[in-house]
């Protein structure tokens, strides 16, 4: 289970949260406009926008979870277990694997609008990278300064909706996620006042209380609601530091603690890493569980021109630092 939200002071941010029960190694990945991208059934992509995200690497292929473009553009795939469905070949569109989406959005799109146009013509297929690497079950956010949409490929065919909220979890499909949000209009920044009954003396006992009834547990529906209101009402200066100080605060509102969500006996579900990309400057900032030191890493201090990916391994030992 995932959380991927948008931010914008100045600049504009992207990111989520990876939660999961194991790792495949996921590094942080930049891969240059040289890079050639070999795809199932449309060829090659010999020169591309340049990207920065988090990808398991198989082989020299980067598998983006997420990843930003050197336009602005960032995108994200979570899970949709049991209503993701993909299709066979077709000759009259253009036949993308789902591992494929990510570099085939984000190597030719500058916006969201573009990759909307884009998508008028894709038919996602169910192609497995290897035979050990089925085609993950998953829905994608995309998303500018501008706009945020969510794409999901279902047994009704693709769906894209426009996603007011910034904020994208699992399931269920994004348009009842939305729904739901109704049930929660009455939460509030604000104190409350009693609209229970005018015979009653009731009276505000602690902060906060116009956030009661906000869902606290780790279900992906509760996590929709409760980043985005978190999202929808977080404050911060413009600066790069109080900007990304903040957005990892309201992806801290859905972090999961290892021993809270049991998997099977002995394994539980964890937030392995949570990101943050400035998506103007194309500076990736992560955490890991075990390191809660933000790390950047800079897509522009590399040789984007170059053929070849760049792999950061992540930090993951907690780093300490002593005041005294």
């Amino acid at each position: 289970m995932c959380t991927a939200v948008t931010y914008k002071t100045k600049d504009f941010y992207f990111g989520r949260t990876l939660d999961n029960d194991f790792s495949y190694g996921e590094q942080v990945v930049i891969t240059p406009r040289r890079y050639c991208f070999l795809f199932r059934e449309m060829g090659k992509l010999e020169t591309h926008f340049a990207m920065i995200g988090m990808a398991h690497v198989e082989g020299d292929y980067p598998l983006y979870y997420d990843a930003v473009n050197e336009k602005g553009l960032g995108m994200a795939g979570l899970n949709f277990v049991g209503n993701a469905q993909y299709n066979e070949s077709r000759a009259d569109r253009e036949n993308v694997a789902t591992f494929e989406f990510i570099p085939w959005i984000l190597g030719q799109c500058a916006t969201v609008s573009e990759a909307e146009e884009l998508l008028k013509k894709i038919n996602l297929i169910n192609t497995p990278f290897h035979e050990k690497l089925p085609p993950a079950q998953l829905h994608w956010i995309i998303a500018d300064s501008g706009k945020a949409i969510t794409v999901e490929a279902t047994g009704d065919g693709m769906k894209v909706y426009d996603n007011l909220v910034g904020v994208m979890t699992n399931n269920p499909p994004f348009d009842e996620q939305m729904f739901h949000l109704n049930n929660y209009m009455n939460l509030s920044s604000r104190e409350p006042e009693n609209h229970f009954s005018a015979k009653l003396p009731l009276y505000r006992y602690s902060r906060g209380m116009g956030a009661l009834g906000l869902p606290g547990d780790l279900s992906s529906q509760s996590r929709f609601v409760r980043a985005a209101f978190v999202r929808m009402n977080a404050v911060s200066g413009e600066s790069e530091s109080e900007s990304v100080s903040q957005f990892f605060h309201i992806l801290g509102s859905v972090d999961q603690q290892r021993g809270c969500c049991e998997v099977e006996g002995g394994s539980y579900e964890m937030t392995i890493y949570t990101s943050c990309c400035n998506a103007d400057k194309g500076v990736y900032y992560y955490t890991t569980y075990d390191n809660h030191q933000i790390t950047a890493v800079d897509m522009y201090r590399e040789d984007l021109d170059s053929s070849d990916p760049i792999c950061c391994s992540l930090i993951q030992e907690e780093q300490i630092r002593y005041q005294n």
